[in-house]
């Protein structure tokens, strides 16, 4: 069996971000278990993006509503939010990136992206735009420049040193991030409440697989394993591919409420990060126990549910969707409930705690590793019958849930099995940070910063897409 491909990104250093043409964008985003604000940083010269530096809270940590503040929505684990307390939380997380980082947020940030996958404690798709407003009293307060959130209007809006790398004068951005566009129909109604999570995420592998020699363009499939489950199935249209497939419901949360079962961790509030180590649990260990690892993750299957959603739902996995609205836009939503809307999570802990308590952690966690490298495959499953998948389709996971521990071999056997391609381990890649990386994608498509000589729009195999973009624009 062939190794995963799995995409590791280098740390680009300070020298070189205040010497060379690199192009540097915050990702802030606000979700159910963590709040990060990634700093990235692409050099334009050849088009790849490395990490500048990390920085992750947990959002329980959130401070509490105070007097006179409205609660706008909630996590998955009931954290109350308001308006207020995110933009506190968003603003100390961002200005503690940037100056660990040795950068100046007003000089030397170039851009910044926000999104949420908090989206389990809103009723409407639409709701989560509350959200992003507070993202963006967040950014404000901590001192982002207005015009550092929002695309230029000119070439000469461009810092002097990024405008000979711009295509701003011969296309303007026209919604199509790594050429894909989103599943908005006439009426502007969402599908799915965290869209643009999916397109972060899906961008961010197309950038991510540069590093992992896997040629992540159109069509392509994109998983993001957060706390809740978000991604994209794209066509192979040219210029600008169809989202043809929404991802939506639970993923982190699965593993999260396994872990719940031992007491180990707050039996509300805690999660699988709480206790994972990093290691995965040893080979010798997995074939003694093997048979036994995989009956567990059996039992907890039987609880989770993965189909195509139902037209009549409202919510799936406690994410607000519009199946109506996404079979009129040609759009299939692959859901991942467990119960209906969670109800059988405590069926989960159950399980859970009855392996920590015959077997201990190391087994705990090679059974979470079974479970969700099934999961993967499931969707994927669902995917390929509903005639989503092509031969040429590209798949790429990203989030803590997708990519820890032994999940990347695991799936990428089981997916093998599926007969998709005869070189699967070409057409699979892992990617860590997906969402943060997706951010510089949307930054510099925002800005026109495209690299034609690696392109990241277009089809698999095939050429940069600029000529057709700006005969389309005309």
């Amino acid at each position: 069996m062939s190794k995963p491909r799995i995409a590791n990104s280098p740390t680009v250093r300070l020298l070189d971000l205040k010497s060379k043409p690199y192009f540097i964008v915050a990702s802030v985003e606000v979700g159910n278990t963590t709040t990060k604000c990634i700093l990235t940083a692409t050099n334009m010269e050849d088009g790849k993006t490395g990490h500048v530096n990390k920085i992750v809270k947990m959002t329980r940590d959130v401070r509490n509503p105070l007097p006179g503040e409205t609660v706008f929505g909630r996590t998955l684990n009931g954290v109350e939010l308001t308006r207020e307390s995110v933009s506190e939380l968003v603003r100390d997380t961002l200005v503690e990136a940037v100056e660990k980082a040795n950068l100046d947020i007003k000089t030397d940030l170039h851009f910044v992206v926000r999104s949420t996958g908090v989206v389990a404690g809103f009723d409407m798709p639409e709701e989560v735009g509350e959200f992003i407003k507070a993202l963006a009293d967040g950014c404000l307060i901590a001192g982002i420049p207005p015009k550092n959130m929002t695309p230029p209007m000119s070439i000469e809006n461009l810092p002097e040193k990024f405008q000979k790398f711009s295509k701003l004068k011969q296309v303007v951005f026209d919604g199509a991030v790594a050429s894909v566009i989103p599943p908005i129909g006439a009426t502007g109604v969402e599908v799915v409440a965290n869209e643009m999570e999916g397109e972060l995420a899906t961008a961010g592998i197309k950038e991510g697989a540069k590093w992992a020699d896997v040629d992540f363009r159109n069509p392509c499939l994109s998983i993001d394993f957060g706390t809740t489950l978000d991604g994209r199935i794209t066509s192979d249209d040219m210029p600008y591919a169809k989202t043809i497939g929404n991802f939506c419901g639970y993923a982190g949360a699965i593993p999260d409420a396994i872990i719940k079962g031992t007491r180990t961790v707050d039996v509300i509030l805690g999660t699988a990060l709480d206790v994972f180590d990093e290691k995965s649990t040893d080979i010798l260990t997995l074939k003694l126990k093997g048979k036994m690892i995989r009956e567990y993750a059996n039992k907890i299957l039987d609880y989770v549910i993965i189909e195509k959603v139902p037209k009549s739902s409202t919510k799936y996995g406690s994410v607000p969707v519009n199946p109506k609205a996404a079979d009129q836009m040609g759009v299939v939503l692959v859901g991942c409930d467990v119960g209906e809307n969670g109800s059988d999570m405590d069926k989960l802990s159950e399980l859970g705690g009855e392996i920590y308590k015959k077997h201990g952690l190391k087994i705990l966690f090679a059974v979470i590793d079974e479970v969700m490298a099934k999961v993967i495959y499931r969707l994927v499953k669902v995917a390929q019958d509903a005639g989503l998948v092509f031969e040429n389709t590209s798949i790429g996971i990203t989030g803590r849930a997708g990519i820890s521990g032994n999940k990347p071999k695991l799936a990428l056997k089981y997916l093998d099995d599926l007969n998709i391609n005869h070189k699967i381990d070409e057409r699979v890649v892992f990617v860590d940070d997906g969402l943060a990386r997706g951010a510089a994608v949307m930054a510099r498509c925002m800005n026109s910063l495209g690299t034609p000589q690696n392109p990241l729009g277009g089809r698999s195999g095939g050429k940069c897409i600029l000529g057709q973009r700006v005969k389309l624009q005309g």
